[in-house]
């Protein structure tokens, strides 16, 4: 079967020729990509930059108000949506001791593992596109202006004329609760189409929040497709597209600003002598691809964006691999896409974001189940912080960077070498504080035994 099947026009095996690292990835090994097209201005221009995100990010500031009041856990930021930054020195050690590979520089964890109101990098872009629907529709039927204090929309005047109109998205769980949380606060009718991948405790929240979730057999493409469907048929029903959304990209991006802020008050360098690298865990892209792109615009080559993906679902990578984006699926190489990362559970790409991104990436690696788990474990023993298995793909970032023949290779190709004592690395943690105790406890377990029967 595999001799003969042709994508896009090539066996399998022509593809391999090709691209010899497809013979790991197939076989579902742990493997480093360097991006080869980092850095060289090819395909679409970017039709976004720096005004497209100080425009979110204002919109954001109008809404802090609201959110303040109808989300009682943000009055402590004044209504801003953010995650804190924090040193993990400890996990640090023990990366270093149990994979035998020291790391140089300082070690932070993003934690938007407990971002407010929906626990996980979703709550960036997701929740800013429910608004920035919301504030659409206010303005159409002259509620809003711009002048006026956004708490008003706390009111059933607006939650009246929100409920006349629907919000549907296909998830595999994490940017169905941010959806789903966030619009039926405000008072619309939401509908998350639920790939087979997604928690069922994310399903039972979701229902519980007055959200209409509709389960598939299949995976996260079909739910998105049926998403999509679904708003075709209706014109009162606005869907968010995560393959192919700007808005949500945008909600994302800002998170660069404000980790450079953070990063400013910690007394962090990030310039030529002092390098900042970033590992973001990658489903369809959206989340990774809008903070690369923030970042990059902040700090242009000094920062070194690499994602994540699990061996059965590199869709990422398969995609800008071969340079056919969205044409392409882990499936089509044989692989299953089943992973107990079920945010990262994506067989196809977002072509947009992958075209927007394949100059500015530094690179992909894949991270098996297995590590995921003992890592989660690890770092509740550690730093008595407890995150999902999806958001510990990011953590062994540093360790493939250092200690994998292709990052050596990395780092010697862009003069790394000499400055990594001086360097930063952050580690993405995109979900976990939602996470009900008794699921978060088999998590742990399953961690423990797994790194009982590894040592």
């Amino acid at each position: 079967m595999r001799a003969g099947k042709l994508i896009a026009g090539k066996t399998i095996n022509h593809w391999i020729a090709e691209h010899p690292l497809l013979e790991d990835i197939i076989s579902t090994k742990k493997v480093f990509w360097s991006n080869p097209d980092n850095g060289l201005q090819k395909g679409e221009p970017c039709s976004l930059g720096a005004e497209d995100i100080k425009d979110a990010e204002e919109r954001l500031l109008r809404f802090a108000p609201y959110l303040a009041k109808v989300f009682p856990e943000t009055k402590g930021t004044n209504g801003i949506i953010e995650s804190p930054i924090m040193p993990i020195p400890n996990m640090k050690r023990y990366m270093a001791e149990r994979y035998k590979q020291e790391i140089p520089g300082r070690l932070f964890l993003k934690c938007d593992s407990h971002l407010p109101v929906s626990g996980s990098i979703k709550a960036r872009g997701g929740i800013y596109e429910v608004l920035k629907h919301a504030e659409a529709l206010a303005f159409a039927h002259n509620m809003l202006t711009m002048d006026d204090s956004y708490e008003m929309i706390d009111s059933e005047r607006f939650r009246q004329i929100f409920s006349q109109y629907s919000i549907a998205v296909g998830s595999t769980g994490n940017l169905g609760l941010s959806i789903g949380i966030m619009g039926a606060r405000m008072g619309f009718n939401v509908t998350v189409h639920m790939s087979a991948d997604a928690k069922q405790w994310k399903k039972d929240l979701l229902r519980s929040k007055g959200v209409t979730v509709i389960e598939y057999m299949s995976d996260y493409s079909k739910a998105v497709e049926e998403g999509r469907k679904q708003a075709e048929e209706d014109p009162t029903c606005y869907f968010i597209d995560d393959e192919n959304s700007k808005h949500l990209f945008l909600g994302y991006a800002v998170a660069a600003g404000r980790l450079h802020k953070q990063l400013d008050e910690l007394g962090v360098i990030v310039d030529e002598d002092h390098p900042l690298f970033v590992y973001l865990p990658c489903g369809v892209g959206g989340g990774p691809g809008g903070i690369t792109f923030g970042l990059k615009l902040l700090y242009k080559d000094h920062v070194y964006p690499f994602f994540a993906e699990p061996t059965h679902s590199p869709c990422m990578l398969l995609g800008l691999l071969t340079g056919l984006h969205n044409q392409v699926c882990v499936q089509d190489f044989c692989i299953d896409n089943r992973t107990e990362a079920d945010g990262l559970a994506v067989g196809r790409p977002s072509r947009f974001v992958g075209k927007t991104i394949e100059s500015l990436l530094s690179g992909i690696y894949t991270i098996d189940d297995d590590s995921l788990h003992v890592l989660l474990q690890a770092l509740t023993d550690i730093e008595n912080i407890k995150l999902e298995p999806s958001a510990l793909a990011g953590m062994l970032g540093p360790v493939n960077l250092i200690g994998t023949e292709a990052g050596k290779q990395f780092l010697a190709t862009n003069h790394l070498d000499s400055k990594m004592n001086q360097s930063t690395h952050i580690i993405w943690a995109t979900g976990g504080s939602m996470v009900p105790p008794e699921i978060m406890k088999e998590y742990y377990e399953k961690g423990l035994l797994l790194s009982k029967g590894s040592r």
